[in-house]
């Protein structure tokens, strides 16, 4: 792991991180994300560190892997397929 993000007071310190432009930086941010999240008691500084890697992290996949709104209609019909019902199954006897 790059040694920058394994020290969050190091990070803040250089100025990192910056905006993730790509999967692989993606990557080295969620996963030092994990870590940072799994301490115990982290510092202020690994919770300022935590707060903004979850920014980044989240804006990135909010650009390239956004999730379709889908209403609710559509949201029932899929869970009926996938459960192998049919309408008849939802009406009550």
């Amino acid at each position: 792991m790059n040694t920058v993000l394994s020290d969050p007071a190091k990070m803040i310190a250089k100025g990192a991180p910056r905006v993730i432009h790509n999967d692989k930086e993606l990557e080295v941010y969620t996963n030092t994300l994990f870590q940072l999240t799994a301490l115990e008691d982290p510092s202020s500084a690994e919770v300022e560190a935590i707060e903004l890697l979850t920014l980044l992290v989240e804006r990135y996949e909010q650009a390239h892997y956004a999730i379709p709104e889908a209403d609710a209609v559509s949201v029932v019909r899929l869970l009926i397929e996938q459960q192998g019902l049919t309408q008849r199954d939802l009406t009550p006897e």
